[in-house]
């Protein structure tokens, strides 16, 4: 029986360290643990015969070329698909910009349209106040010249308000309490009486208030 070190038996065979690793994992060789090495055991006689006939088909050298060029391609595969990703990587983080752009650009847009509405929608009830605002700014005005006239109606094309007519006429508070009554419940039915903000106004060019004055 000979015994001999894997690098000794693979010199012997003209195989690589390997292939003398797998002999013995599947069984055709035996091997044992001498102070740590391992050693492997044959027999010349047979090995010569059969084992090493077969085995000196193919050289270490090309082996480890084979191997060599194995790794290599497999880095090369490695190589491709690591950029493929990063190129993959690139083009998705490029289209999420692109979304956020988007998406600020209609935020952006959506605000501008909602300031514009409001504006306009302060631009109209601003219009509205100033046509409400300017009969009654007229009506006080003209009822400045009536204030003077006592127990008379006022003047022809004057506008004045409830009011400022009673005080005119120097109805007692209880006279201008009941006529006030009286006038705030005809308001919505009665086509002669004017409200405006709360307060009741008067046209003499174009109605008799005798009937509710009375």
């Amino acid at each position: 029986m000979k015994k001999l070190s894997v690098a000794e038996a693979a010199e012997y065979f003209g195989v690589s360290k390997e292939a003398i690793h797998n002999r013995v994992r599947r069984g055709s060789l035996e091997a044992v643990l001498e102070e740590g090495v391992k050693m492997v055991l044959f027999n010349p006689d047979k090995i010569s015969k059969t084992t090493k006939k077969q085995t000196q088909v193919i050289p270490a050298a090309t082996n480890d070329e084979r191997y060599y060029k194995l790794l290599q391609e497999q880095n090369e595969k490695l190589q491709w698909k690591i950029d493929k990703l990063e190129g993959e990587t690139r083009a998705l983080r490029d289209q999420k910009e692109l979304m956020l752009i988007n998406e600020r650009e209609k935020i952006e847009a959506i605000y501008k349209e909602k300031d514009e509405q409001l504006k306009n929608i302060l631009s109209t009830l601003s219009s509205q106040f100033m046509l409400q605002e300017k009969p009654s700014e007229i009506i006080e005005s003209e009822a400045v010249e009536v204030k003077m006239q006592t127990k008379e109606l006022p003047q022809v094309g004057k506008i004045i308000s409830l009011k400022s007519y009673l005080k005119s006429q120097n109805y007692s508070e209880k006279k201008r309490k009941k006529v006030k009554k009286v006038f705030n419940a005809r308001a919505k039915k009665d086509e002669r009486i004017t409200k405006i903000n709360g307060k009741i106004y008067l046209d003499f060019t174009k109605y008799d208030y005798e009937d509710l004055l009375s």
